[in-house]
C-alpha cells in the first residue's frame, strides 16, 4: 500500500479514454514537467493526479497536486507567476506528462525562473 498521506481525495472528471491510458505511481500520481513553449527551457516538475490533469486540460492553467499540503494548487494563484498551458502530451509509456507553457515570471518557489538552475552536477568524476 502506497503512502496514503499524498493520495488525492477528490473524484476525477478526467475523460475515461485519457484516464485508461495513464500509468500512475502507487499513490495515483504522474510527474508533470513544465517547459517554456517557445524556448524549450525546462522550468519545473510537479505532480498531477487525474483531476489535476483534467483541470489543466479544461482551464489552460498548470494545476498540480501538492504532496506535502495534500491539496490542488494552480501555478500562479498565490505568486502571480502564472503558467498558461499551450499543449499537453504524454510520454511513450503514458507515465509522465509534458506541459508546454507560457510561464509568467518565476516557475520555482524560490523565485528563480527555473527549478533547475540551482547548480550543475559534475560529470566524469
Amino acid at each position: 500500500m502506497g503512502d496514503m498521506t499524498s493520495t488525492p481525495r477528490e473524484p476525477s472528471r478526467l475523460a475515461p479514454e485519457i484516464a485508461a491510458r495513464l500509468k500512475r505511481t502507487p499513490d495515483g500520481l504522474l510527474p508533470a514537467i513544465a517547459q517554456q513553449y517557445d524556448t524549450g527551457e525546462v522550468l519545473m516538475l510537479g505532480w498531477m493526479d487525474d483531476e489535476a490533469l483534467h483541470r489543466t486540460l479544461t482551464t489552460g492553467r498548470g494545476t498540480y497536486w501538492s504532496r506535502s499540503r495534500r491539496e490542488y494548487w494552480v501555478k500562479g494563484d498565490t505568486s502571480g507567476h502564472v503558467q498558461y498551458v499551450k499543449s499537453v502530451a504524454l510520454d511513450c509509456d503514458a507515465d509522465t506528462v509534458l506541459l508546454k507553457v507560457d510561464q509568467v515570471g518565476a516557475a520555482c518557489h524560490t523565485g528563480d525562473r527555473t527549478c533547475f538552475d540551482a547548480g550543475t552536477l559534475p560529470l566524469g568524476q
